[in-house]
């Protein structure tokens, strides 16, 4: 029978094999992973710059629109928890590699849908599909990499999303320009392709995977274990807020910018979406903005700088709008960073479940964050909207300091028992 010490020291070699920053499995890993991140958001959120076009060719209001938008990502927040379990019994690997490629096909059919009604149905579908990418790429990196480099690259992972948006949509605003809407889809849809060729092709084999039972009940009780854990649910709830600002502002501004006094061209609508770049830079950054400012003090800067640029966005002046748009990307990504990354951190069991609860919550503010910053929007104009955003920047504040509370009343009480321990 293995010794204590045997058990100890093959349990550092598994450790020991996970991947780090630097080498080559590390490097194929990132590249994989961001090359599926870019290609779900560009395909998750192909029609949000082209909402616009969208409303004129089906007479459609901003609201009717946003549902291209909001089925997408509704369906994958429903989705993503059975998707999740769906990993475990059939391993992270193979659950991207399906849902990337039935997204892929339906990102090839969107384009020809004859009304809106079908536009939105192909989006649900497409929305669907996806539901299997981020739950299983963030368990997959919790198994496969060093807990000391997780942040770092679940950063690079949400890096690669920040791309994939703001080149779907700077694809799709530019094609839709020449050739109309359609036409901007389906080169989305291309793009798609090239990416899920790359990352089927790079991806390293899975070593530290154990496959799981389908077990409802299992699967029952561990989701409630992680809704009872109130740093989970706080997690949560911050990352669907942050989610509806950003689904918010960016469902909206297209139909700001081509209204007067900007009245801009649908392909420059479409560049706007560079300053998604920010957000590289922020989410890839999110590690060491833990390291020196704590968890709490990173999440405070990124709601800092959000509502900063919520308010500047309200400024009819494209310079002040452009650096609004930064602020509110660069906040919001940091955000999303720091608080994905403390799921897979906190959840020590079910960790595809703890993120699958994350990106449902995280896709479920996406959606009400679309369709209410649509009707805000319709409402009291980009006014309307930015009130909705502050809102929720408002509950992500109070949400923190929340925790902060409860994590010194909880250390007050531990010191408390300790003295107690001491004097008996």
């Amino acid at each position: 029978m293995p010794s204590a010490s045997t058990k100890a020291a093959a349990t550092s070699t598994v450790a020991d094999t996970r991947l780090t920053p630097g080498s080559p499995g590390y490097r194929r890993m990132s590249f994989a992973l961001f090359a599926a991140g870019l290609a779900a958001f560009a395909l998750l959120y192909s029609t949000q710059a082209l909402l616009p076009a969208i409303s004129a060719e089906f007479g459609a209001t901003a609201s009717a629109a946003s549902w291209t938008v909001s089925a997408a990502t509704g369906a994958l927040a429903l989705l993503v928890l059975p998707m999740s379990a769906l990993s475990e019994r059939f391993g992270r690997r193979t659950m991207m590699t399906a849902s990337l490629a039935v997204a892929v096909v339906v990102g090839l059919l969107v384009p020809f849908a004859p009304n809106l009604e079908w536009l939105i149905a192909l989006r649900a579908v497409q929305g669907a599909a996806l539901a299997g990418l981020p739950a299983s790429a963030m368990a997959f990196l919790a198994e496969e990499v060093r807990p000391k480099a997780l942040i770092a690259a679940i950063g690079l992972f949400v890096a690669g999303n920040s791309i994939g948006g703001m080149s779907g949509r700077i694809v799709t605003g530019w094609a839709a320009q020449l050739w109309g809407w359609r036409a901007g889809l389906l080169a989305v849809g291309l793009m798609a392709v090239a990416c899920a060729v790359v990352f089927r092709l790079l991806l390293p084999k899975a070593r530290h995977f154990t496959p799981g039972s389908l077990n409802p009940k299992a699967l029952a009780t561990t989701v409630r274990t992680h809704l009872a854990d109130p740093l989970l649910m706080r997690l949560y709830a911050i990352g669907a807020l942050f989610m509806t600002v950003f689904g918010a502002v960016y469902t909206v501004i297209g139909y700001r910018l081509v209204e007067a006094p900007f009245s801009l061209p649908q392909g420059v609508v479409g560049s706007i979406f560079l300053v998604y770049l920010v957000g590289t830079v922020s989410s890839a950054a999110a590690g060491k903005l833990v390291g020196r400012l704590g968890r709490r003090g990173a999440l405070y800067l990124a709601v800092g700088t959000t509502a900063a640029g919520l308010l500047l966005s309200l400024a009819d002046s494209l310079a002040a709008v452009l650096l609004g748009l930064v602020l509110i990307t660069a906040g919001f990504f940091a955000g999303h960073a720091v608080a994905s990354s403390s799921v897979s951190r906190t959840a020590k069991t079910g960790r595809a479940q703890a993120s699958a609860l994350y990106q449902s919550a995280y896709y479920i503010g996406s959606s009400v964050g679309g369709t209410l910053g649509a009707i805000a929007f319709h409402a009291g104009g980009w006014a309307g909207t930015v009130l909705l955003g502050l809102v929720a920047v408002l509950g992500v504040v109070s949400i923190t300091l929340y925790g902060s509370h409860s994590a010194r009343v909880a250390a007050r009480a531990e010191a408390g028992r300790l003295r107690v321990r001491t004097a008996h």
